[in-house]
Order: structure tokens, then sequence, then C-alpha cells
């Protein structure tokens, strides 16, 4: 008996000379004219752009809503299984008895550094309280928003978008790079992980359009990131100065205007590239160490001042009804609710008025008294009772529409920043085995999100709940919650310090988003070498630039982070189906692996 070697052979042709001199040409032109394609559509055609990509995105979720939250759900639960198995667990990402790469210590810091990004400096007040006033509890009228009643619930869906669940996502990236690049000595490339299933294709154009998938949802990814990052920048800036042509205070409360996120996006992508063309020894190392000195700072700050009893309350209390309720979390999954449906549930005294009924009974962002309210004519008239009836009837398409607004937003977003994490996580984890590096890179920096989320969210949460912040930190903008909550919990010189080096915090975690998004996106066009030209790295600092500015511009005035969503979206999908295909190509690997290994020891050889 004996069982055929795997295939390692894998060659991405790059150029010899010339200004792709070390790349793949097919991967890197097909990549760009992407990327170039939208942001000349954005750019001279800014509300076709807007409109389409809202459109298309809103078709997608109708179709596969169901399909992201089900297979990240199968995410989790494959690295559980691969963890658990002796024969798969104890495997080594290396040579057989070769020792870690890095230290416990250093190992853990840097995957923590990777952890809090500018997603948690954005969301770490933005989401506990966006989840306070709005979940699935409370969609389905079991519990008021914005009441004690709610903080369980939000923060059970708080741990869900920033816990297990996120970490899985980028470690079957990271896993299925680092093992076929540390056992079978291959490239440190998307479409490396995909050839037990596909072998020689993987060398010629199926294994380009892989790689292109790669940078895509990658450059889309970043783009959000960095889109929400420099959003908070802006409102930290005018903070601290009060400039007021960065902003827009036409509103009922300040935000970001598109001049002020245009004059934050070059200054953050001009250092960013400078930062990736110094190379990750230097630019992104040095930050990386000033990131975590001032992230330690900010937290100590809210442990301090803030409401670190009730954050330790919180955080036992939710990790229990977090962990109760992860099956379901992990699988209930959503379909929109038609008009035939929501027409067929209502009460025979109801279906005559169904079209009026239905946009505010299935609007996942409004309650019942909006819903009665926005009623006019003779839909108004009727009974409470009827009228409860009705908006239970529409508690399906509220559910869907609140799902596919944040969690399928959010496992949109860890999907396309993957390649980007799962690369980093892969290039500090050799030496280890795989169950080392499931449960240090899914368990580890997920429950310091958790604790993120529950000293700094918590803090914002009780300063409402006790009325000193008298809705405040609720009515500002997410990106501005983290400043209305300081301003609430301190004043004085200490705030305009803790200000200013929010700001300082917000930026180099948005330069080092950006620098190391830009060297994996060369990684992944020169075939996984690690050192990348100087010029392509600048190039992809001004077309990344070039993507964020264009749909910034082309997004309403009241949304101009819509069309970058709405992209990002749309650009994970495919990705998410290689991402599937990852799980099954490494399942085939491990346990052909396993085979070979049980005939060596029986003296039995495979075939050459």
């Amino acid at each position: 008996m004996s069982i055929k070697e795997p295939f390692t052979d894998l060659e991405i042709k790059t150029a010899d000379d010339g200004f792709y001199e070390n790349y793949s040409v097919p991967i890197a032109l097909i990549s760009k004219a992407i990327m170039v394609a939208l942001v000349l559509w954005a750019l001279m055609f800014p509300a076709n752009a807007n409109g389409t990509l809202g459109s298309w995105n809103g078709k997608l979720l109708e179709s596969f809503n169901g399909f992201y939250v089900i297979i990240v759900g199968l995410f989790f639960l494959f690295l559980v299984v691969v963890a658990i198995l002796p024969g798969t667990g104890k495997r080594v990402m290396g040579t057989p008895g070769e020792k870690p790469e890095f230290s416990n210590f250093s190992w853990f810091s840097m995957m923590f550094g990777a952890g809090l990004g500018v997603g948690l400096m954005v969301f770490a007040t933005a989401e506990p309280l966006g989840l306070w006033g709005s979940n699935p509890v409370v969609v389905a009228g079991n519990v008021p928003g914005n009441e004690p009643e709610a903080i369980q619930s939000a923060y059970r869906y708080t741990f869900l978008h920033y816990g297990f669940h996120a970490w899985a996502i980028y470690v079957v990236t990271g896993l299925s790079l680092a093992y076929y690049a540390y056992t079978r000595n291959m490239p440190l490339t998307i479409r490396a992980a995909l050839t037990p299933l596909f072998g020689k294709l993987m060398n010629g154009f199926l294994g380009h359009v892989v790689d292109v998938l790669g940078v895509v949802a990658t450059i889309l990814g970043v783009s959000v990131t960095i889109g929400f990052g420099i959003s908070q920048f802006i409102d930290g800036v005018y903070a601290i100065t009060g400039i007021q042509w960065i902003m827009d205070l036409s509103g009922e409360v300040p935000a970001p205007s598109k001049v002020g996120l245009i004059a934050g996006l070059i200054v953050i992508m001009a250092l960013s590239i400078i930062s990736a063309v110094s190379g990750v020894g230097r630019g992104i190392k040095y930050l990386s160490n000033l990131n975590l000195v001032l992230s330690i700072i900010l937290l100590g700050t809210f442990v301090i001042f803030g409401s670190f009893v009730f954050a330790l309350t919180t955080y036992g209390s939710a990790m229990v009804d977090y962990i109760f309720h992860f099956l379901s979390l992990s699988f209930g999954a959503y379909g929109p609710l038609s008009a035939e449906a929501f027409a067929a549930a209502l009460p025979a005294e109801a279906q005559a008025h169904a079209a009026d009924l239905m946009g505010g009974a299935t609007n996942a962002w409004g309650s019942f008294d909006g819903f009665k309210g926005g009623l006019e004519g003779a839909a108004a008239e009727l009974d409470e009772a009827t009228l409860a009836a009705a908006y239970a009837a529409g508690e399906q398409g509220r559910q869907f529409g609140w799902q596919s607004g944040w969690t399928t937003f959010y496992w949109a977003w860890w999907i396309a920043f993957s390649p980007f994490v799962g690369l980093f996580l892969a290039r500090i984890s050799k030496g280890r085995t795989v169950r080392e590096f499931i449960l240090g890179c899914v368990f580890a920096p997920a429950l310091v999100c958790f604790a993120w989320m529950t000293v700094l969210g918590g803090t914002a949460i009780d300063l409402e709940l006790a009325g000193a912040a008298e809705g405040a930190i609720i009515g500002a903008s997410n990106t501005n919650k983290l400043f209305v909550t300081l301003s609430y919990m301190i004043d004085g010189g200490l705030l305009s310090m803790l200000n200013v080096m929010c700001v300082i915090l917000i930026m180099t975690f948005l330069v080092t988003s950006a620098d190391s998004g830009i060297l994996v996106m060369n990684t992944i066009m020169s075939g996984g070498s690690q050192e990348t030209g100087i010029k392509h790295r600048i190039i992809w600092g001004v077309i990344l630039t070039a993507v964020i500015g264009a749909l910034t511009l082309a997004a309403g005035e009241n949304n101009p982070m819509d069309a970058l969503r709405n992209a990002m979206i749309i650009g994970a999908l495919p990705f998410t189906m290689v991402m599937g295909l990852m799980c099954v190509s490494l399942a085939k690997a491990l346990y052909r692996d396993g085979q070979r290994d049980k005939l060596e020891g029986t003296g039995v050889q495979a075939a050459e």
C-alpha cells in the first residue's frame, strides 16, 4: 500500500526583469485593473456607483446572508475538531522537533497587537452602546433598548462580533498558509492553501484568480478599516483643536466632513507609504511597540477613572451568557421576509393594509412606538391589538435586517481582512503545533477583546445609566463616542492629554494597518516573497488611497462609509468561498499526512 506524495511543486511565474521584476504580471495587472476601474467609476459616476453598489449589496444579502452566518460557524467548528483530534492537533508547523521561532510572551504580545487595532478603537464604546439600543432580543420586543434589561443581550452580540468567531476567520486563513509553508516548504501565498485539492492547476490561471481574490479582499477590508479610523481621527483632532472646516456641523451631531476625511486620508496614507517603504524591520516594528504602550495606558485610564467594577461583573456574566447561547449565535441565520408571507401572517382586519404596514413592521432600527407613529390613513386607525400583531408579523424581517446590517457586515469585514491578519499570524507561528496555533490565536486575543469592550464600553453604558451623560454618548456618532465618553469621565488637563494620546494611538494603528496591508498585497503578487520592490509599495499605497477617497466621495453626505461598506461585503463573498475550500483542502492534507506517518511507522514507503 502506498500514498502519493503531496503536490509541492508550486510555480508562480514572475518577471525576470523590467518594471514587474520578481512580480507575477497577471496577478498585478488584473488586481490593478479591478481597483482602477472601481476608482474611475466612483469618481466619474459617483451617484451611479453608490446606488449600484447599494443595490448589489442588498440583493447579495438577500441570497447570501445565511451563507455568511453559517459558514463562519463552520469555520469555528472545523478548527475545534482539528485542535481536539490527537493526530491533527499535535502536528508541528515546521520540521519534526522544530522549536517555536518566538517565545510565548513575544508570540502573545504580537497577537494582542494584531487584535487591538482600529476596529477596537472605533467600536470599543460604539459597539456595546449600539447593541444596548438595538440587538435581536430588543428587536423581538423581549426587552426595551437602552435599559438595564438590555445590557446582557448587548454584550452577548458584542462578544459574538469580536470573539471566537472573528478570530476563527483569521485562523482558518493563517493555519492554511502556515501549514503548507512550514511543513511543505511552499510560498506564503493564498493559492498554496488549495494545492491539495487542485494540484498543478494552481500553477496556472486558476491560481492567479485565487491570489487576485485575496488581493481584492485585502484592499477592500483594509479600506473599510482605514475609513472608520480616519473618521475617528478627525473627530479626535476636532476635540483637541476645535477646527471647524474638518467637520460637518449642520446635522444634529457633529460629524467629519468629506473635506476633513480626504485631508485626514492624505496625511495618514502619506505616513503609511513612508512606513511601508522603510520595511517591517523599522516602520511596523516601532509603531507596533508604541501602539502596545499607548493601549495599556488608555485601558489603565478607564480602569482607574471609569466603571471598572461594573465592567468586571459585566465581563463574567456576559461570558457565561455568550457560551450558553454559542450554538444559536453560530448557526441562527435569517432570510428576508417576503410581502406574501408578511400579509399571510397578519390578522384579517389588517391584511388590506399590508403594504402600508410592512415597511415599519420590518424596520430593524425602529420600535413599536415608532411603527405606530409612522402610520397614516386607515392603517393608523387600526386598534392597538391589531397593530401589535402586525408588528409581530414583521419580526423575521426585522431580524434579517439587523443580522445583515450588523453580524454579516462584521463577518464580511473579518473575511476581507483575513489574508492580512492570517499572513501575519502565519509569519509569527513557525514551530508551533496546530493545536497551539488554534488555541493561542482564537481564544487568547478574543479574551483581550472582551476585556477591552467591557472596560471601555461598560464605562460608557454606566455613565448613561447613572444619568451623567444624559444621552450625549448615545447620540454621538460612532467614531466620536470614545471622545464623548472621555469628556464625561474626566476633565481638565488630563482630558486634553488623553485626547492627544488617543489621536496618536489612532494614527499609529492606521499607519500600521495600511502599511501592513500594502506589504501583504505585494507579498501575494510577488509569489510569497518577503522582500518586495519599493516602487510597487508606493504604487499600491496610492491605489489604496484612491480607492478609499473615491468611494468616500461617491457615498451620500450622511453616510460617507456606505459605498466602502457595500464594496467590501460584495468583494468578500468570493474570498469566503475560497476560505471554505481552504478548510476542505486542509482537512485532506492533514488526513493524508497522518496516513503517510502511519505507513512510515510500519516501514511501508510512500510512492514518489
